[in-house]
């Protein structure tokens, strides 16, 4: 901050407004949308590995194999996504330091649920109470992306799947019966010509993906839901030097511009993606 900015009541209104606009609070906001994209490019990776690992398993001539990729997709489909968000981070964290718990402290004697209390050795608290803000952050990042990628592989394989069996039969047909291995078939001809019936399932999905986001608030990240709320909400000098209104509208309208132009720039990528692998293939298109 500007050292003109250290008297915001000397400011007239667009100096207020400028130095309003930079203090530290307002740069975490601001830093928070790199956050939201963070989320989507890493989780698209996740994502779409336990979808291709599910649309096999559904299809797998292994009984055991298939009910584990029917029971995963129907499971996941069949639950509001709101509960597997709150209890895959929570549930894995605890099974995390129940792991460490046990290995690092064999002598404890104590028990570890008390009442509604989980309680373990301070060695196995996953990160450690002495490690710096950014390791927490990271923790809980990484803990938000795993249950992205859960639940929405789930969906993903469901995507995946029908797009394999849309492949049309007179194709696989003909590769069989010029000798080519089932691995072969599967690489050289299902999966190059899946994705044309994959991509307008995926494209719905990855709206879904970016609409999601503001459910990191629920998991105690700061992102762009939490800083506009407490950004926008009506101030006081405990909470800033430039206490005002309620201007909440304001800070969820940005956010509303950012989501429209996030989608539609989205949506073009996805036209895209789709005239390219569709080139060749007019009925399809």
């Amino acid at each position: 901050m500007d050292f003109s900015c250290a008297d915001p009541t000397s400011l007239d209104d667009l100096n207020w407004m400028l130095c309003y606009l930079s203090t530290g609070k307002h740069m975490a906001f601001y830093g928070s949308f790199m956050t939201v994209i963070a989320l989507l490019v890493v989780a698209v990776p996740p994502i779409m590995m336990l979808g291709m690992a599910g649309a096999l398993a559904k299809r797998s001539s292994i009984t055991p194999v298939r009910w584990i990729g029917g029971t995963y997709t129907t499971m996941v489909r069949g639950v509001p996504d709101i509960l597997f968000f709150l209890f895959v981070p929570l549930a894995l964290d605890q099974l995390i330091e129940l792991s460490r718990h046990a290995i690092l402290c064999p002598d404890w004697s104590d028990p570890i649920w008390r009442g509604n209390d989980f309680i373990v050795c301070d060695a196995a608290k996953t990160p450690s109470a002495t490690a710096p803000e950014w390791a927490h952050k990271t923790y809980g990042f990484a803990l938000a992306i795993i249950a992205f990628a859960t639940t929405f592989g789930a969906f993903a394989a469901n995507i995946l799947d029908g797009a394999l069996r849309a492949v049309p039969k007179g194709q696989i047909e003909a590769a069989e019966a010029i000798g080519m291995s089932r691995t072969q078939i599967f690489l050289r001809v299902q999966m190059p010509l899946m994705w044309v019936y994959a991509l307008p399932g995926l494209s719905n999905l990855w709206m879904i993906l970016i609409k999601a986001t503001p459910l990191l608030f629920l998991l105690g990240i700061e992102d762009i839901v939490y800083w506009a709320r407490e950004l926008g909400s009506r101030q006081n000098p405990n909470f800033t030097d430039y206490p005002h209104g309620d201007w909440r509208v304001w800070y969820f309208g940005v956010l509303m511009l950012f989501y429209i132009a996030l989608t539609w720039i989205s949506q073009l990528g996805f036209d895209r993606l789709t005239a390219r692998v569709s080139r060749g293939m007019a009925g399809a298109r």
